[in-house]
């Protein structure tokens, strides 16, 4: 039977991680890996990923010009720039308030630097994660305008912070809030509240939920500039260079694990090249200190460079990213660099110590729906990661909750799957009296909880999202975007894939099949990490790697199952630079026998 007329690609409808092959898109199996025309494929890439076929050239080379709304279709937006317009022009104390993850951090240094560019040296202000908890705080603000700031900005929070901006503003604070998480249908007291996602947004600006925070603050910097103009501001100065910003932006919006459509994807685009160019101080401290020898790509600014801006929140000191990215003395971003890297490598020795003591609560809830995870002593600061850990090994939504026996409170992170809306649910959780209060999106949220309260937020959250895990559980589906024989991995098919990124959530990389192929070699490099090589029926043979798999399924029917036997494999296409020339590899995320 001819591969089109399959159900399954392949006929796999159980792969050795439970997943049915299907296409993304169209049918592009390559065969014997000849194609003629990397166009041909940037073309289908596109499509598969919902864009129009008219509106394919657009989407080959996403820029600012194409995707950028006019800021003022956003709530408050005009209201949040006239004021910021105004405690510019009369010298106003500004404190920007931010969170101390690597979206905060960004969207706090682009408003520094904007306003500073604009001639206002603004404060800033970033609570500590153990001692104050994620948002604003309703003393903190208080206290900020004792200091004589009549204006806060509070970015990447307060959304949900009504009694905090409450006693701000009882105190005569001015407060704009910047932010992208869920808001309930009661707003807070704000002079301005900027967020894609109010429930009383227009379609245009609802259409932008997916920005993280720092992606709404620079819609907000255009808006300030905008406003300034119009008033002659510049007309003895001159304006800032917003594109100047956009490193930060492409930063915050990868590390924050932004949807990569549509305008995030323009601004990781953009923001790439300007990142390549090493203008910010900070930013080249940051990608020196990564070991990165080349121009950061999209990976590496969700694997090297965030997570070294979120270890001064989680482990050492929130305002040290602030700091790094808006310094302009080259000896003090080296400093600090070097700093948030020792405290990553800390930050990865507390998690892995976290994560052993969580796994080994699994084995009794293997019946949960969602998994919620509590231990008294864990690092409040890597329960997120962990939280992501489990969710990946588990296929289901899990929280993490780290427990304080002093304050009788647990502080809780959680991870969640497509088609789960796990943001929502804690927000109801919160509303139903389970919670000290909680928040998030669909794929991520936070809490704080009574510690005698965890067993039945557990249950609620059971059976609340028991139907919805189930519907998404027996769904899963390994969509594939191209396949060839081994001897069609080239570096021009990477190349020719490479072309339609920036890839990341909401945009994912391609996919490629490769077989029938025999192992020729599998074993285990690193502590878990599974390494092949496979080769193929026309004689070609390529490397392959699966991270963190030897003791799934795949990891183990590979490692002992596979000998003599025909597989399919399938992963992301990758370059393999360390030889002389370069070679492409697979890095593995799924397989199937293929007999």
């Amino acid at each position: 039977m001819a591969t089109s007329a399959l159900p399954y690609v392949y006929g796999v409808s159980r792969s050795l991680t439970g997943k049915a092959w299907r296409w993304r898109g169209g049918n592009m199996d390559l065969g014997k890996g000849n194609f003629s025309d990397g166009q041909d494929i940037l073309r289908q890439i596109l499509l598969a990923r919902g864009v129009d076929a008219q509106d394919i050239e657009r989407h080959m080379t996403p820029t600012l010009r194409d995707f950028l709304p006019d800021p003022s279709e956003f709530n408050d937006m005009d209201v949040a720039a006239e004021r910021m317009a105004q405690a510019i022009l009369t010298g106003e104390k500004i404190t920007v308030y931010g969170d101390y993850d690597v979206d905060g951090a960004t969207s706090s240094a682009l408003l520094i630097r904007l306003l500073r560019d604009l001639g206002v040296e603004a404060d800033y202000y970033i609570p500590d994660r153990l001692l104050e908890g994620y948002g604003p705080s309703g003393e903190a603000l208080v206290k900020l305008g004792q200091s004589g700031s009549s204006l806060v900005v509070t970015v990447d929070c307060g959304a949900m912070a009504h009694e905090a901006l409450s006693m701000a503003s009882d105190a005569g604070v001015d407060v704009i809030v910047v932010d992208h998480h869920k808001c309930s249908p009661e707003l807070p007291r704000t002079v301005a509240l900027v967020n894609p996602n109010r429930l009383d947004e227009n379609d245009l600006a609802a259409a932008h939920g997916h920005l993280a925070a720092v992606g709404v603050a620079f819609l907000l910097a255009i808006a300030v500039v905008r406003t300034l103009r119009t008033s002659g501001y510049f007309e003895q100065r001159p304006a800032p260079d917003l594109l100047a910003l956009l490193d930060l932006v492409a930063l915050g919006t990868v590390a924050d694990v932004a949807a990569l459509h549509g305008l995030n994807r323009a601004f990781v685009a953009q923001g790439l090249k300007v990142m390549g160019k090493r203008a910010n101080t900070g930013m080249a401290a940051l990608i020196d200190a990564s070991r990165l020898k080349r121009s950061p790509v999209c990976s590496d600014l969700g694997f090297a460079l965030g997570p070294r801006i979120n270890a001064g929140g989680r482990v050492g000191e929130s305002t040290l990213g602030v700091r790094l990215l808006t310094t302009q003395d080259p000896e003090e971003a080296a400093q600090i660099a070097a700093q948030l890297s020792a405290l990553n490598e800390e930050r990865r020795a507390i998690e892995a110590e976290v994560q052993q003591a969580a796994e080994e609560q699994l084995a009794a809830q293997h019946n949960r729906a969602v998994h919620v995870l509590s231990g008294e002593g864990w690092h409040p600061g890597v329960i997120g990661i962990v939280a992501g850990r489990i969710k990946e090994k588990t296929g289901k939504p899990s929280l993490v909750i780290a427990v304080d026996d002093a304050s009788g409170e647990g502080k809780g992170s959680g991870r969640s799957i497509p088609g789960v809306d796990l943001g929502a649910a804690i927000i109801r959780a919160r509303e139903e009296g389970l919670l000290v209060k909680g928040g998030g999106h669909a794929m991520a949220a936070g809490l704080t909880v009574e510690a005698g309260k965890i067993n039945a937020l557990a249950e609620w959250l059971d059976s609340h999202l028991e139907q919805a895990v189930a519907r998404a559980s027996d769904n899963l589906e390994m969509l594939l975007d191209i396949a060839v024989a081994p001897g069609g991995l080239t570096p021009d098919l990477v190349e020719s894939l490479d072309a339609g990124g920036p890839y990341g959530v909401g945009w994912p990389g391609p996919r490629v099949a490769v077989g029938p192929v025999r192992l020729v070699k599998c074993d285990i490099v690193g502590t878990d990490h599974v390494r092949l090589i496979a080769s193929g029926d026309d004689g070609k043979s390529f490397k392959g790697i699966a991270f963190r798999a030897a003791d799934s399924e795949m990891g183990q029917a590979l490692l002992h199952g596979s000998r003599g036997r025909r597989l399919w494999l399938a992963g992301r296409a990758k370059i393999d630079d360390w030889g002389s020339r370069p070679q492409a590899e697979l890095h593995l995320e799924d397989a199937a026998f293929a007999d």
